[in-house]
């Protein structure tokens, strides 16, 4: 009986501690590949060469995942963004999230980028720019349900720092924010994403999202 009950057990957690185990790999992405997120936020795959994938996000997508870029190019093996596109001019991708993506997944692993810095507009008109670190961590598996359905997922915790500004007396120097990305393997990108909560109830534009359709090309 006692043999029973562990084999049953067994085949519940085996799945899961096959996938937290594995790397996961970056995703065949094909033209036509399309995702819609709450918000009426939407990404679609419009080209694919040897340079990588061009993805065009929606004028109502978040604005954080934009980063004021309409369409971005993404290197091939790691994801990152490497650069920002306008009909057929490339210009060097310098804004946040360049390393969001950066494949192979697998828990436990960690990552930063070099850092980018940021234009701050204030109520007067007036702007200053604030300079940030980024690091990122694969910090679990989860099976989660959003609007699109279930998804066996890796979870991406994301922490951006405040580490200079130009004008330093109009910036808080050391304050963090959080968040985290839920990433699925078969819907071939993230599926959901919670961010820190002040941050949210700060800026109204910026608003937690999940995934509430996808459409994949063959």
């Amino acid at each position: 009986m006692k043999k029973m009950v562990f084999l049953g057990l067994l085949i519940v957690f085996l799945p899961v501690m096959v996938f937290a185990q594995e790397k996961v790999e970056a995703p065949v992405w094909n033209v036509g590949d399309k995702w819609t997120f709450t918000g009426d936020g939407g990404i679609e795959v419009i080209k694919v060469d040897q340079n990588g994938y061009i993805l065009k996000f929606s004028d109502k997508n978040c604005l954080f995942e934009r980063q004021e870029c309409s369409a971005i190019l993404f290197e091939k093996a790691t994801r990152n963004r490497i650069n920002t596109v306008e009909g057929e001019k490339h210009k060097k991708y310098v804004m946040g999230l360049s390393k969001i993506f950066n494949f192979p997944f697998s828990i436990g692993k960690q990552w930063k980028t070099a850092g980018y810095s940021g234009k701050v507009i204030m109520p007067a008109g007036n702007y200053h720019y604030h300079d940030y670190s980024e690091d990122f961590k694969v910090i679990g598996s989860d099976e989660i349900e959003v609007r699109a359905g279930k998804f066996k997922t890796l979870k991406v915790e994301y922490k951006r720092k405040l580490i200079g500004a130009s004008s330093p007396s109009m910036a808080m120097i050391g304050e963090e924010i959080k968040h985290q990305y839920w990433y699925s393997p078969h819907a071939k990108y993230f599926v959901k994403c919670e961010y820190d909560k002040g941050w949210v109830k700060e800026d109204k534009e910026i608003f937690n999202w999940e995934l509430t359709s996808f459409q994949l090309k063959k």
